[in-house]
């Protein structure tokens, strides 16, 4: 790999004796990972099922070395979320923010999805994430994979940051901005980044990363958490970056991170985070916390400071919305399938637009004006003549959430089947009555059938279908 002597230079700078053992980290092989989805399954519970052998990740609690032959891409485990794959250095940013069921967190700058995954998973379904991408095509890939890690208590936006912060102000209780950089550190992983940082190096991004600092201070609660990342080892991009947002933003304050094995601390002794690959196993990482001066506020404060009258406003149905829900609960594919449920959907967090029907976490309010890929759960397409329940939502569903199960071993041939979106036959043995069929593999749901006495009509989503 021949890496560009502007870049060399800056590097010896910073390095000074380690240059040499940073250096030759380029002539090893980059490292694989696989992050566990914590809402589906324990990581002592995977190591038991997984088919591929794994070492910890020590920063991570949820994250394993994979070897570079294994693909797991390829296996009905993947699609059925229980785990996200993802460079292990990447866990890191997640694991550091202490995320807690019922915060309202954002990820800004969050696709592909690799630490929205988990920020959603550590919320337990409580509270609400809100993941944006300025990117629309960014975003879409960004909703896929919340979508199918189960993620229901979400917001997907494709805004500025600016446009959040008028949007949102003072909102939320954790915020995780891992920028966009120069992406030195991913040099060994993605050799094609040395022609983009020749184009746009660190002077292009730094400007960049400061605006979208400003603005996610803006929506950062008294108390609350901010996390910067970056995969590049910059100055200008990383201490240089906090210097600043400390100057403008004098509300912040730097909260120290004590390094683990293998990490150091900044370039100028300040308590951030870097990550070398000639330290640990995986690429260059910066991180770095801050918290907002003031003290926090409890979420029964925050809730007693809005009216009745102006949270029935902002949060309650409409008389058009009520109207329509009235009629789709008279709908019998909907009232068929709600009752196979072991639980039923509180109607005034319940939304229909265009024939979609969506379930909206406890803190959206219907007054924000975003540009959404995403507002809460998607439940599924009502035509007015019939429901049909989304893929979405069998991806949320533990196996004993819905009365009607048909539970595949990992090595039926009828599990790629089925993902492949063909029709299931039942096996000698097996019965079920005709209607809705939540399909699982090794007891965890993978979509959709409908038994027709005879055979599983596949629902399976086709966007998402094994290749």
């Amino acid at each position: 790999m021949k890496l560009p002597e502007q870049f060399l230079t800056a590097m010896h700078a910073l390095m000074g004796d380690e240059y040499e053992p940073w250096l030759a980290s380029y002539d090893q092989k980059p490292y694989q990972g696989l992050r566990v989805n914590t809402t589906k399954i324990l990581p002592e519970e995977w190591e038991k099922i997984s088919p591929y052998p794994m070492t910890p990740v020590s920063w991570t609690q949820n994250g394993f070395y994979l070897s570079e032959q294994e693909r797991p891409a390829k296996d009905s485990y993947y699609y059925a979320g229980l785990y996200y794959l993802q460079e292990p250095s990447a866990m890191a940013p997640a694991a550091v923010l202490p995320i807690e069921p019922g915060d309202a967190v954002l990820d800004l700058c969050a696709a592909p999805g690799g630490k929205s995954t988990e920020l959603g998973a550590r919320l337990q379904g409580q509270g609400l994430l809100v993941s944006n991408d300025i990117s629309n095509s960014r975003a879409r890939a960004l909703l896929k994979n919340l979508e199918l890690f189960g993620i229901s208590n979400l917001c997907v936006t494709s805004e500025t940051p600016q446009k959040l912060a008028d949007t949102f102000g003072v909102f939320f209780d954790k915020i995780l901005v891992d920028a966009p950089c120069s992406g030195e550190g991913m040099f060994r992983r993605d050799p094609d980044l040395i022609k983009s940082w020749l184009e746009h190096g660190p002077d292009y991004y730094a400007p960049i990363q400061r605006e979208i600092l400003f603005q996610a201070s803006r929506m950062l609660k008294p108390g609350g958490l901010l996390l910067y990342s970056t995969c590049t080892f910059a100055r200008e991009e990383d201490e240089e970056t906090i210097d600043w947002i400390l100057q403008n933003a004098p509300e912040l304050e730097l909260v120290p991170v004590a390094p683990w094995e293998g990490a150091c601390g900044g370039a100028d002794g300040k308590p951030v985070i870097r990550l070398f690959p000639h330290r640990i196993a995986g690429e260059g990482h910066f991180l770095a916390l801050l918290q907002k001066r003031g003290e926090a506020e409890s979420v029964e404060s925050v809730a007693s400071a809005r009216s009745a009258a102006v949270q029935q406003a902002v949060d309650a149905p409409d008389r058009k919305q009520m109207e329509q829900l009235r009629l789709l609960e008279q709908e019998s594919d909907f009232k068929a399938w709600e009752a196979m449920l072991t639980t039923t959907f509180d109607r005034k967090r319940m939304m229909i637009r265009e024939g979609q029907v969506y379930y909206l976490p406890v803190q959206f309010e219907r007054r924000w004006n975003l540009r959404y890929l995403r507002t809460g759960l998607l439940l599924g397409e009502w035509k007015k003549t019939r429901f049909e329940p989304s893929q979405v939502v069998a991806m949320t569903l533990r196996e004993n959430d819905f009365s009607q199960t048909l539970n595949l071993a990992h090595e039926d041939e009828r599990v790629v089947r089925y993902l492949k979106g063909e029709t299931l036959f039942l096996n000698d043995g097996e019965a079920l009555q005709k209607g809705w069929v939540l399909v699982c593999v090794e007891h965890h749901p993978l979509g959709w059938a409908k038994y027709t006495g005879s055979s599983l009509k596949n629902k399976y989503y086709p966007g998402w279908r094994w290749q």
